[in-house]
């Protein structure tokens, strides 16, 4: 099927990279003939550097590789969509995404939000510490911490739901959800994971 992309004058072809899991906009670069067929045989991102003039792989000396789903091209062949699992961030400057400068924002817009989002939040913090940050502080201090949060969040979440208000049963799950997610990005437990061992269940 790679002969249906039209590639430009120079051999090249735009590449905007997805988040297979929360649907953001990772990046975009270049790829060419070499750089697409690489990617289908590693099943990683590999791209065209009109810079150097050469193939680069996505995460070969940061380690934050792109593990290719799937890839699709638009209805005129003249652009590459690849869905991808991020590992750590996608942006050079530490940032998960690429696309994080407003131009514009109109008054009504609303963020999507997902727990795969919150995850790769709270894995940036731990790849990249910020000063103050209450999720780098549960990392510093270790699993027990970790453990001992993540026990009082549940008994919490017990208690709130023996009470009327269900604004609090939401405000204590919302903390549950949190530190767990923190569990396992400390013992290095994906979303993916959870989902597939659910998905064993389902009969």
């Amino acid at each position: 099927m790679i002969d249906k992309i039209k590639f430009d004058e120079n051999g090249l072809i735009p590449a905007i990279v997805q988040d297979v899991n929360t649907r953001d906009v990772l990046m975009m670069a270049y790829m060419n003939e070499e750089s697409i067929l690489k990617t289908l045989e590693t099943k990683q991102t590999w791209f065209y550097s009109r810079s150097r003039q050469e193939l680069w792989n996505k995460g070969a000396t940061s380690g934050n590789i792109q593990k290719v789903k799937k890839i699709s091209y638009d209805c005129d062949g003249d652009t590459v969509l690849l869905e991808v699992e991020q590992v750590g961030v996608a942006c050079h400057t530490g940032k998960y995404s690429c696309f994080f400068n407003e131009l514009y924002k109109s008054p009504d817009y609303k963020t999507s939000f997902s727990v795969d989002t919150l995850y790769n939040i709270i894995e940036d913090r731990k790849n990249n510490p910020k000063e103050g940050s209450y999720t780098n502080y549960l990392f510093e201090k270790g699993i027990d911490k970790i453990l001992k949060k993540v026990g009082e969040e549940n008994a919490e979440v017990i208690i709130a739901s023996k009470n009327e208000d269900i604004s609090e049963l939401r405000y204590e799950i919302a903390d549950l959800v949190y530190h767990t997610l923190v569990l396992m990005i400390e013992k290095g437990l994906k979303i993916e994971d959870i989902k597939e061992e659910l998905a064993k269940r389902v009969k």
